[in-house]
């Protein structure tokens, strides 16, 4: 059976790399060949004043080519990671696989480059030559010690950052590992004493960086396939493993692993026995990294030492050592800022980075990414998954500081405030739009009331409004569910943090009851009926909250389905002029954003109907920075149908002209001619505005919520909302398949007082 599982994932690998097409990268173009006049631009003779212009000026070559954001991610293939001197051309599947990475993880991007050159001078000078093409240089795979001569040529002779990842991006994620496993066994780097096994570039540059973090060489003992480096040996020897040999008569790892606070293996399977183990400090820290096969298995560790602190290089196991936490970010910051080198001070600020960043709240796409593991800071939880978004933010933005503090910057950051809050909308698709809302939003402090308070992902973004607001969550559960779930998730937040109203069990009941008998006696809501729902409806008692003034907005919907909500929003809240006039669902796209409308409250809506939502889409467009563009789709376009959606959105063209409003509006028309200028010009040359529209209106909810949806699901668009109009942003009511992250964006939405906005 073991033998079938192994060639069944063997050719799922393969199948992986040869289909659709071989390999895992491409090429593309990023600027439009579509005529002559695009290829005379692209190249001949156009091409000729950008050389020019470089030629004049090499800093020019940023802002005219693609190597500013270029990594050369170079091998000769002789120590590839579990599979050793394999060659370079058996070494590209793994260094395209590196590209990848890059891209995914930082949207930098990366040639591999696989050289058949062993030795390490002409493979420096090789290397060298390239730096005319590249922003950056990754060296990857290199056998020790030729990787020590390459790497210290290169960056010698080099003016941009040499970086060699196994060395350096295996030391940096060892060394925020350390410095939490220190955390949270109470001790300092220079009190420790270490024993290492390996001796390679990996194991070298490990503890290098232990003793800049204060680890003392005094207390280094390392050892290798020939036992203890100790001074004297010859066999199997290097300059690099010199420098830590001891003054000692002990020969093996056995003898010298008692009384060791931390192992550090980058060696082989099976190196560190059990036995070893209990010779160790009580609670050691043992870092078993040999791929696939650990120097020990964390559960033969457990047994004779239960309180251990232990990582691998396996993400099937705790805290696994994985380079993808630090190369893309450092690459990233180096880049950014122009970085000539990428020094010690640069490392070290990624080390404090990734250490912080795994000590917070985890976030919620991490949770969703690797969901029913416990990611809360501790003994299985040293360092971020590699899926955490955060860090890129935190680590990229920290190493372009520390290159600016260290004179290495050509192009130091001027706003690094500005510049984290671009890495982080970046990774996370709504941050800089919805960063006008946030502003607004911290103008007040704004009691909302989540209906579904035991939802996880109501938690998380109840936390994160604690953490990152002005607001004040309020939730609706059971205490001890919230407690339990709050627990499981890993999150901060306790009771005592927390406004929550038990629905089974609260002080407020027949006040809550009482208030909405008043409202629904002559409705049919009967003081039984009154007092069932207070027990069972939380989206109802939510609502009478918000009407008693004892929550400023609220926030339901994280399931069921949204007009069985807004019965009860209206029932409660739809009094005076407020009234629910349609639902905007704003769609984050790959280029721009786009708002979607009516998508949820009126079928069929009539032409006052859709006139109320228009103005209402673009009273909201404006809350996130941007000038409306309202385009009225239907099947009718521009007259040549009288459908009923054609005459209902033709009649809503005449009442906006009589209302003469201050925004740009058209219709009615197809979705090519609202988003493409041209086809619009075609049919329409005297079109009410330019360029695409930014606002869809359509006559349905059926064709509004498709399209939604199309963007959702095809597109990868990112919805925002969504947002209930016409309600004084008293409530809001989502979908079920919104995320934490939403759930928070919808938070600041509601937590922006109407005046800004009305």
């Amino acid at each position: 059976m073991e033998e079938v599982r192994h060639d069944n994932t063997r050719q799922s690998a393969l199948d992986y790399h040869a289909h659709p097409k071989p390999g895992k990268l491409e090429i593309r173009a990023t600027k439009p060949l579509a005529n002559g006049r695009d290829l005379a631009r692209a190249y001949s003779p156009g091409v000729a004043e950008a050389s020019l212009e470089i030629k004049a000026n090499p800093d020019t070559a940023r802002d005219y080519t693609a190597r500013g954001n270029l990594v050369g991610v170079v091998t000769n293939g002789t120590a590839v990671l579990g599979l050793g001197n394999i060659g370079a051309l058996a070494a590209k599947p793994v260094m395209e696989g590196k590209a990848v990475l890059f891209k995914k993880f930082a949207d930098i991007d990366a040639f591999d480059i696989e050289l058949n050159e062993s030795d390490p001078e002409k493979l420096a000078e090789i290397v060298c030559a390239l730096e005319p093409t590249f922003g950056a240089i990754n060296l990857e795979d290199i056998k020790a010690p030729e990787c020590f001569i390459v790497e210290k040529i290169c960056r010698e002779r080099m003016n941009i950052p040499v970086f060699h990842d196994d060395q350096h991006g295996t030391a940096i994620v060892v060394g925020a590992a350390a410095t939490n496993a220190l955390h949270l066994s109470g001790k300092k780097f220079e009190d420790i004493k270490i024993v290492s096994t390996g001796g390679g570039a990996a194991g070298i540059a490990c503890l290098n960086m232990l003793l800049k973090l204060g680890v003392k060489r005094e207390n280094v003992w390392l050892c290798d396939i020939a036992g203890l480096v100790y001074k004297g040996r010859e066999t199997e020897m290097t300059a690099q493993k010199a420098d830590y040999a001891q003054d000692s008569e002990l020969r093996t790892l056995d003898d010298v692993i008692g009384g060791a606070d931390m192992f550090l293996g980058l060696s082989g399977p099976g190196v560190l026995t059990p036995e070893m183990v209990a010779k160790m400090t009580d609670k050691p820290i043992i870092f078993a990294l040999a791929n696939p096969t650990p120097e020990i298995l964390p559960d033969l560790a457990r047994e004779v030492a239960p309180g251990a602190i232990i990582a691998t290089g396996r993400s099937d196991f705790p805290n696994q050592v994985n380079n993808v936490l630090c190369f893309p970010y450092i690459f990233r910051g180096a880049l950014d800022v122009g970085a000539t080198t990428i020094n010690d001070e640069m490392q070290i600020a990624c080390i404090e980075g990734i250490a912080k960043l795994a000590r917070q709240t985890t976030s919620a796409e991490t949770a969703a990414a690797y969901r029913g593991e416990k990611l809360t800071f501790g003994t299985e939880y040293l360092i971020p998954k590699p899926f955490d978004p955060r860090l890129m933010g935190v680590v990229a933005s920290a190493v372009a500081k520390a290159a600016k503090e260290t004179g290495v910057a050509t192009r130091p950051l001027e706003d690094p405030a500005a510049y984290k809050l671009k890495l982080d909308g970046s990774v996370f698709k709504s941050a800089l739009l919805m960063r006008p809302v946030f502003e607004a939003a911290a103008t007040a402090t704004r009691r909302i009331v989540f209906a579904e308070g035991e939802d996880e992902r109501v938690l998380r973004a109840a936390n994160a409004m604690i953490e990152e607001t002005t607001d004040t969550p309020i939730l609706i559960g059971r205490p001890e569910v919230i407690e339990m779930r709050c627990e499981r998730a890993g999150l901060p937040l306790r009771l005592s943090d927390l406004e929550i109203v038990n629905p089974q069990n609260d002080p407020r009941y027949r006040d809550y009851w009482g208030t909405y008998h008043e409202l629904m006696a002559r409705r049919g809501i009967t003081p039984d009926l009154a007092r069932a729902i207070m027990r069972t409806n939380t989206t109802a008692i939510a609502a009478i909250m918000v009407h008693r003034e004892e929550a400023d907005s609220m926030i339901c919907g994280t399931f069921g389905q949204y007009l069985w909500h807004l019965k009860y929003v209206r029932e409660i809240l739809a009094r005076g002029k407020l009234r629910p006039v349609g639902a905007l669902s704003l769609m984050i796209l790959e280029d721009e954003p786009l708002f979607v409308a009516d998508t949820q409250v009126h079928h069929t809506p009539t032409a006052e109907q859709i006139v109320e939502t228009v103005i209402g889409a673009a009273r909201h467009v404006c809350r996130f920075g941007l000038r409306p563009k309202i385009a009225l789709c239907s099947h009718s376009q521009f007259g040549n149908l009288d459908t009923d959606s054609g005459e209902r959105m033709r009649e809503a063209m005449n009442l906006l002209l009589l209302r003469e409003v201050d925004f740009d509006f058209e219709g009615e028309m197809h979705v090519d001619a609202a988003l493409d200028p041209e086809t619009r010009t075609r049919l329409m040359p005297d079109s009410r505005f330019e360029g695409p529209a930014n606002v869809l209106v359509f006559a349905n909810t059926d064709a509004a919520s498709g399209v939604r949806n199309i963007l959702k699901m095809k597109a990868g668009g990112l919805e925002v909302g969504p947002i209930l109009m016409g309600m004084g942003n008293k409530v809001h009511i989502v979908t079920p398949s919104i995320t934490s992250r939403g759930l928070l964006n919808m938070s600041a939405i509601a937590g922006t007082p109407v005046s800004h906005y009305s």
